[in-house]
């Protein structure tokens, strides 16, 4: 399987998704709340895919971004929740 993270995001929200040959197969979600602060509200994954480390690998590619962009993490969705709560070299962006 071929996958490609995009981050899309516009002034007031934004999206990390997860490709393969052409199609969405993983999805995770977040809203700005100020300047230099994302909530991540909701992740999802192609039920046939649960297991892959798909989430982990749009989480990853977030917490890239938020140290690329001098952004702080608020976890709202419970996977990136446990995910923050369980990897405390991630402390930096919450």
């Amino acid at each position: 399987m071929n996958e490609i993270v995009n981050v899309n995001y516009n002034d007031k929200n934004g999206s990390f998704t997860i490709l393969s040959e052409g199609k969405k197969i993983a999805l995770m979600t977040f809203t700005f709340a100020g300047v230099q602060k994302i909530i991540i509200d909701h992740t999802e994954v192609d039920p046939a895919l649960h297991g892959k480390g798909l989430a982990k690998k749009m989480m990853e590619k977030a917490i890239a971004v938020a140290r690329e962009k001098n952004w702080k993490i608020v976890p709202a969705c419970s996977f990136a929740r446990k995910f923050l709560d369980t990897n405390p070299q991630y402390e930096d962006v919450l």
